[in-house]
């Protein structure tokens, strides 16, 4: 039975692909697919991977939770699946840490080492989505602040624009907590809101279902929604900027920087990554190593894939 770990990341459209797979169950466990999603990874299976205070020795805490997983998987390879996915965003982290920390998922590491222990035996394969970074932040804070999260200061916008830490280091302590296993990206330029492709791509099914596949769950906040949150909470929503559609607290300038560590980043997809990660896109090889587009030998800013999701 193939396992693919779908690990996110938040605000790539994670939520409606979940969706998806939960509506077309039946359908796609007669095609031999199974899906595991976070009702149920998070209704306990997954207690004890990351260490509760309380529960134990981490250690026995991470056993018992091997065991049960174990349990689980050996059931769905009983009733004939060809492919389990496990869909739960939360394996990396959680998008509360990356508003604290202002940098991505700092413990994807340590996290996904403990869910490669867990996982042990049936070698599974891991799925990340990817995001420009100046739309990531802006998501996730709209998204934070209409949870209670604090508005960004200027100080914070600064240094998420300066920082250092990309989804290539996201990507590389993956690949270093699970040695050997295949990692596939999948840019939410090209992906998100096509749960129909995104399953297509991960198991090579031709004829995926198309109900539910173009369903948006879980859209950040506009701006509208985030005033009234913030007048909610008793603070002055001309703290926001005026306008109906998404916030961008970032500085054209920020932006752009920030456009340009993404541009990065794909081009280190594109180039093969170091033979850490393929890189999916929308034409072309799904395999690492693929050479570059004939128009794109050079780093730094572009808007390829924002230009192929228009076109």
């Amino acid at each position: 039975m193939d396992v693919i770990l779908h690990v996110g990341a938040h605000r790539t459209a994670t939520t409606c692909f979940q969706h998806y797979m939960r509506e077309n169950a039946k359908q796609l466990e007669a095609c031999g697919i199974g899906f595991w999603g976070p009702q149920r990874t998070r209704a306990g299976l997954f207690r004890g991977v990351v260490p509760l205070a309380g529960a134990g020795s981490p250690q026995s805490q991470l056993d018992r939770a091997r065991g049960r997983v174990a349990l689980q998987l050996a059931r769905a390879e009983a009733k004939g699946l060809r492919h389990l996915i496990v869909s739960d965003e939360n394996m990396i982290g959680s998008p509360r840490r990356n508003l604290r920390d202002l940098r991505l998922y700092v413990d994807v590491g340590q996290r996904m080492a403990r869910f490669a222990h867990v996982f042990a035996g049936v070698t599974p394969r891991v799925v990340l989505s990817i995001r420009q970074h100046d739309t990531y932040w802006s998501s996730s804070f709209a998204y934070g602040v209409a949870r209670g999260h604090r508005l960004p200061r200027g100080r914070d916008l600064a240094k998420i624009a300066r920082g250092k830490r990309s989804w290539r280091d996201v990507i590389e302590d993956l690949a270093c907590a699970v040695p050997g296993v295949a990692i596939s990206v999948m840019p939410y330029e090209v992906f998100g809101g096509r749960s129909d492709d995104q399953l297509a791509r991960m198991t090579g099914l031709r004829d995926t279902p198309r109900d539910h596949a173009r369903e948006w769950m879980n859209s950040s906040p506009r701006l509208p929604q985030l005033r009234q949150v913030l007048r909610d909470r008793g603070l002055s929503p001309e703290r926001l900027p005026k306008g109906e559609g998404r916030w961008t607290p970032f500085a054209n300038e920020q932006s752009a920087a920030l456009q340009n560590v993404y541009q990065d980043d794909l081009f280190w997809l594109c180039d093969g990554a170091d033979g850490l990660a393929n890189l999916i896109e929308e034409t072309g090889s799904a395999t690492a190593g693929q050479t570059p587009r004939a128009d794109k030998t050079t780093r730094g800013q572009g808007n390829g894939i924002e230009e192929r999701r228009m076109a």
